[in-house]
Formats: C-alpha cells, sequence, structure tokens
C-alpha cells in the first residue's frame, strides 16, 4: 500500500472489506492496514455498523447509553502500576473534529496501543490555547452533528463525551484526561473565584501593586461591575456574593451556560472593567526563579487589541535559562505569600486549604462524571521550592499528587502520567525531577526523547539514564516517539530519520512504555517547514495573525512509505507481544548509534533478541550475547535485506548490515 493516498485508497477498495470482517468477527484487535485519515472518511453509520457487529447488539446499545458507565477491563486493578506497562497515543481531538471521531481513529490502534491520552477538552480562552481553559464547559467545538442526528440521546456534547469513553472502553482502551494547574488568565474560574488566584495592579511598564490580598480589590472590582450590569440588584457584601455556590456566581456573572457567545461578551466587557481599573491575575510562570516579574517594556512585548487596549508581557526579573513566563496563563494560588508578597516568595508551610479543596474536587468531578483511567499532569515538572524536595512530604506538596490521591481513593487504578523532561537538577524545577516526581506519585513520566535526534550520543545516553531510573525508582520514563508539543517546525530534525526504529523499540523494550501523538503515522518528513496545517502542535492554538496562525483543518501526512513501514512493525507486535515474558533482558547501548535485547519467547524454548539501529548511518553488526544457542532465524526485518540462519559462534552473533532506523527480530535457537 506504499505510494500516494490515491493509490491507497484503491488499495483499501479491495482490501479493505476483509480486513473491516477480519476485525467485526474478532479475527484482529484493529482493522488492519487502515490509515487514520482513511478511517476518518468512515460515515457515523459506517462506524456504529463496525462497531456493533464487532461488540454484539447488546453490548454496543449499552455502551451508546449515557446513563450507563461501561468500566475499562483494568478498573479491578488495585493501584496505577498497569500505566508503567501501557503504550499509549495523546490525541489533539481539535485535529480530528469531535470527540465521536476518536472511535473513528480507535478502528487503527492494534490492542497493544491501549491507552488514549485526549489532550485538554474543556472551552478554550485567549489565543484558543487548549491549555488556557476558560471554564469547566466542555470545548463546543467537538459537538459530532452526525452522531447528534443519529442518536437522540447524544443531542448534548456532555453525553458524546462519555458515550465515546463507553465505547473505547468496550474496544478495550483506557482513556486519560488532562490535569491543568492553571487556567486561561481571565476565565470564568478566575473571575468566578478571584481569591484562590494572584493579582496585581499595572499602569502601563510598571507593577504598582502585587500585595499578598489584592484579590479583595478584584473582587470589589467585579461587584461593582456586577451592580452596573444588574442594576436592579445589591452586591454590596462581597462575603454573601463569594459564598455562593460557584454555580450560581456564574449565572449572575455570565448568564446561562447554554448561551456560549453571551457568556464570552459578558466576559469580555468584565475584563475590559478589571482592565481600567488596571487588575490583572499574576501570568503563570516556569524554570527557577519562577518567582518576580516586571513589565516587559520591548516593543514586541506591546499587544494592542481590537478596544485599543494596552496589554503588556512579563518577564522574570533575574532570569535563568528555562525561565518562562505564560502570558495568556495563571496558575492556581495555593499557598499564601511571605511579607505581604513584597518579595515575590511564597511560603510553602501556610497551604490555601479551599483553594486545593476547589482544584482537586473539580477534577474529580470531570473523572467521576466522564469516568476517565488516568491522569496526564500537565506543567508536572513544576518544583517551585528553592530548598527542593523536602524530607517530608504532606498533602500539600504538589496540586496534581493531590489530585491523584484525590481520585484514587474512590478509584484505585487510576493512574498519572507526568508531563516532566527530566531535565538536569536545577534547570526546570529546584532540585532533581526524579525526587519531584517520586514524591508526587507519577507512575509515568514522559521523559524527552522525542526532542532528541536518535542515534546522537544524547539520545544513547539518554535512553541508558531512563532505563536505570526505570530499574531503581518507583517512576518509569516513557519511550517516547513524538508528542504534540514537538510536533512543530522548530523541531523537524528530531525525525528526518528513525520513526520506524523508535515504535520498534517501544513495543519491544519491555521496560519503557511507549507514548505517541496521533498524526504520527502519515507525518511527512519535512526537510523545510512545512504549511503549518501539516503540524498538531499549532491546533493546540486558535491563532490568526502570528506565526502559529492557522488556515483551515488540520492536514494528515502523505507518508505512505510510513504508514506500510508501521503497519508491519504492529502486524508482528500483534502476533509476538502475547507471547513474551514479561520481563526484559537487559539492554545494550552501543556507541555507534545501535541497541540490542533479548526476551524469552513463553510459547517456545527460546530467547527472542531485538536489534535496532537508530542512527542515520547503516551499520555491520556483530552482536556479543549470552545464549547457548547455536543459530538465529530471522523473525522480522523492517528492511528489504534478509539474513537466515546466522551460526552463532563463542557468543558473537554476526548480523550483516543492518541500514539506517533499520530493526530486526531474531529467534535464538
Amino acid at each position: 500500500m506504499a505510494g500516494d493516498y490515491d493509490a491507497y485508497r484503491a488499495w483499501w477498495r479491495t482490501n479493505g472489506p476483509s480486513a473491516i470482517a477480519d476485525y467485526t468477527e474478532g479475527k484482529t484487535s484493529y482493522v488492519v492496514g487502515l490509515a487514520p485519515q482513511r478511517a476518518m472518511e468512515y460515515t457515523g453509520i459506517q462506524l456504529a455498523g463496525i462497531l456493533r457487529d464487532r461488540l454484539g447488539a447488546e453490548a454496543f446499545e449499552g455502551a451508546v447509553d449515557p446513563e450507563n458507565k461501561v468500566s475499562s477491563h483494568l478498573a479491578d486493578r488495585p493501584d496505577g502500576e498497569w500505566l508503567k506497562r501501557c503504550h499509549t497515543v495523546g490525541v489533539n481531538v481539535r485535529t480530528v473534529g469531535s470527540f465521536w471521531n476518536v472511535l473513528k481513529y480507535a478502528l487503527t490502534l492494534p490492542d497493544h496501543i491501549r491507552g488514549i491520552h485526549l489532550l485538554p477538552i474543556w472551552e478554550p480562552g485567549v489565543v484558543g490555547s487548549l491549555y488556557g481553559m476558560a471554564s469547566w464547559n466542555l470545548n463546543g467545538e467537538f459537538l459530532d452533528h452526525e452522531a447528534l442526528h443519529m442518536f437522540p440521546q447524544l443531542r448534548s456534547l456532555e453525553n458524546q463525551l462519555k458515550v465515546t469513553v463507553n465505547l473505547l472502553h468496550a474496544m478495550g482502551k483506557v482513556v486519560g484526561m488532562d490535569v491543568i494547574p492553571h487556567t486561561d488568565r481571565y476565565s470564568e474560574i478566575v473571575l468566578a473565584n478571584p481569591s484562590y488566584f494572584e493579582w496585581l495592579e499595572r499602569d502601563d511598564l510598571s507593577i504598582v501593586n502585587h500585595r499578598e490580598n489584592l484579590h479583595e480589590d478584584a473582587e470589589a472590582a467585579i461587584l461593582e461591575w456586577l451592580s452596573e450590569y444588574h442594576p436592579d440588584q445589591t452586591f454590596t457584601r462581597r462575603g454573601f456574593f463569594y459564598e455562593m455556590p460557584e454555580t450560581e456566581r456564574l449565572t449572575w456573572l455570565f448568564g446561562s451556560p447554554d448561551d456560549y457567545d453571551g457568556r464570552v461578551e459578558r466576559r469580555v466587557d468584565l475584563v475590559d472593567f478589571l482592565y481600567h481599573a488596571h487588575l490583572e491575575p499574576v501570568p503563570a510562570t516556569m524554570g527557577p526563579p519562577y518567582r518576580g516579574l516586571e513589565v516587559d517594556p520591548s516593543p514586541e512585548a506591546l499587544t494592542v487589541d481590537d478596544a485599543g487596549h494596552r496589554w503588556r508581557d512579563y518577564r522574570i526579573t533575574r532570569p535563568e535559562p528555562m525561565s518562562r513566563v505564560f502570558g495568556p496563563l495563571t496558575r492556581f494560588k495555593l499557598y499564601g505569600r511571605k511579607n505581604d508578597n513584597r518579595d515575590w516568595a511564597i511560603d510553602f508551610d501556610y497551604p490555601r486549604r479551599e483553594v486545593w479543596d476547589y482544584f482537586t474536587q473539580r477534577y474529580a468531578e470531570q473523572q467521576a462524571r466522564y469516568n476517565f483511567d488516568f491522569m496526564r499532569g500537565d506543567m508536572s515538572h513544576v518544583q517551585m521550592r528553592p530548598d527542593g524536595v523536602p524530607d517530608t512530604i504532606d498533602g500539600f506538596y504538589d496540586p496534581l499528587r493531590a489530585v491523584k490521591q484525590h481520585i484514587a481513593a474512590k478509584v484505585p487504578h487510576f493512574a498519572y502520567f507526568a508531563e516532566s523532561f527530566l531535565a538536569p537538577s536545577g534547570t526546570m524545577a529546584y532540585g532533581d525531577e526524579v525526587q519531584h516526581l517520586m514524591a508526587s506519585e507519577a507512575e509515568v513520566t514522559l521523559g524527552n526523547l522525542q526532542s532528541i535526534v536518535p542515534g546522537t550520543t544524547e539520545f544513547l545516553n539518554a535512553l541508558e539514564s531512563y532505563l536505570e531510573i526505570a530499574e531503581v525508582t518507583s517512576v518509569t520514563p516513557a519511550f517516547t516517539v513524538i508528542t504534540g508539543d514537538k510536533d512543530d517546525p522548530r523541531f523537524d530534525h528530531f525525525h528526518h530519520h528513525g520513526e520506524v526504529a523508535r515504535l520498534f523499540t517501544g513495543l519491544f523494550l519491555g521496560r519503557l512504555p511507549l507514548y505517541y501523538s496521533l498524526g504520527f503515522e502519515q507525518r511527512d518528513r519535512h526537510y523545510s517547514p512545512a504549511p503549518n496545517e501539516y503540524y498538531t502542535k499549532l491546533y493546540v492554538f486558535r491563532e490568526r495573525n502570528s506565526p502559529k496562525a492557522v488556515s483551515g483543518p488540520w492536514r494528515w501526512g502523505g507518508n505512505l512509505e510510513l504508514l506500510t513501514a508501521l503497519q508491519q512493525v504492529h502486524r508482528f507486535a500483534a502476533g509476538t507481544l502475547p507471547h513474551l515474558g514479561a520481563a526484559a533482558g537487559a539492554v545494550s547501548v552501543r556507541e555507534d548509534g545501535c541497541a540490542y535485547w533479548l526476551r524469552p519467547d513463553t510459547y517456545g524454548d527460546a530467547d527472542l533478541l531485538f536489534v535496532v539501529n537508530f542512527a542515520a548511518q547503516e551499520r555491520e553488526l556483530t552482536l556479543d550475547v549470552v545464549t547457548s544457542a547455536t543459530q538465529a532465524d530471522l523473525l522480522f526485518t523492517s528492511l528489504p535485506a534478509a539474513h537466515h540462519l546466522l551460526p552463532v559462534r563463542a557468543r558473537s552473533l554476526s548480523l550483516g548490515m543492518l541500514g539506517s532506523g533499520g530493526c530486526r527480530c531474531y529467534r535464538l535457537v
């Protein structure tokens, strides 16, 4: 099926019906050979027919009832340790258009890809960023109108997500949500709960006030605006209004939750009022020293909006290499401040319990409503204590840990996938990131292999380090192939070779779980930047006039050669992974860019030898393998060249040439 997409479609017309029949009859765990792009072209009726035939009419009807909850196959696990062995794909729902379309994509996922991580699913705020959530309402972009007309019970977005998770569970998948310790700076969450966030007062280029309880001025200003908006009501007593349930406050402030345009209009009007009062939430920061802000006076740091408001970016006063200020975001104010915040110092001995309760309960509500199995913690690398990880870890150490613990108390199998890049100590967090992740009780962390050219010394050193971390700590780094934050023109050079080797290693290594993002399967090799519409990262935003701007829907790549090679790996994995022993042998990482490891075949009297060449050059391979075998039988190669029954002599196995990004599996007999 290699070639252009039209040729693939012609191939699929001939081969597709039998592949779908094999899936619906239970002969395969996925629709073999189905390109994700082609899966998106199925109608809702076709999708429903395939799933009904696969699951059975009774199970299908039960799953499409949003009043039912279909549990995942891992729901009886006592803890989240299963995540360390779960291969996962990240899905930016904006790229496929709707929750319902995630099910079409799932048809292409073999049983050995069981985890589906949904990038943020809530209403976005400024620049349309998925990570700048504007409210706890689901993102209206993700409503599927075809499903709405097919099933009366799916007329609400909430029910569509519930049923999507039900069906994914019925298909043998586990589903994860993002947990984000920040919101859009002017989200409904901030404006309804100003005391849960940090505020500053700005006069053009100067921060004139950032005292600890400046939120009191924000509360008073919001009540003043509310009185003008509702002149027949009196909102003079601040405590009375902020003691109301949040749902009532939101209705008073923004109107009906079903009136999206009306809510946005009123929020814009309230932000305008706060702008003229010079009040702003403090923007989120990343990287030591985290604290200490000033207005950036440079011309490029000034934005003038359509209303003539002059917005300014901020910067860290004494920045270190990874210091960043995220202007569109603001972080929950989880702790008190020292000395009335004169020096921007956090008082970690004074957790603000009401904020912790709010943050953990809201995410627990999301998990319970939609039946998620794990969380991906955004910015898990953030550790703001200048002295590093404390000796005693209490319930107020880390907000992501608190969410995981809160949910796991009722849902024991709930697991935590951390977004931490395992940077050197003191780089992106104060202290050691691995110690922080252990204290935070993360099962898996993202790591940074997706940000390194495969085969380089840096890549091989990182791989060896991750294997050691998995061996000696409670945290397991992922073997990342490509992630949503790296599918960006700036990072094309990471993926000029080695895509098949990455997937093969992630599947068969046996020590690190695989993680990749939707779109990898057909991704083109960009030797010069492609149009923005080919990068999933740029669909995290909705920018109109910037280098990140996109026009129209996201586009699948046309790399059918890669799709063909990955399909070969998946077919081999589907027949091989169920037979492998749980434990992998030691992994040998060579300086020439190659790696190899042994795993026992539990259905036979043999070890399987896996060999990968990550380097951009082909290699002549002779390996020293501790084995009693007398020959090696080639089971799989990603390259056309084949080597059969190579003799083993004095523990030395001569495998001949292995091309760039090539991978093989031998049975030693």
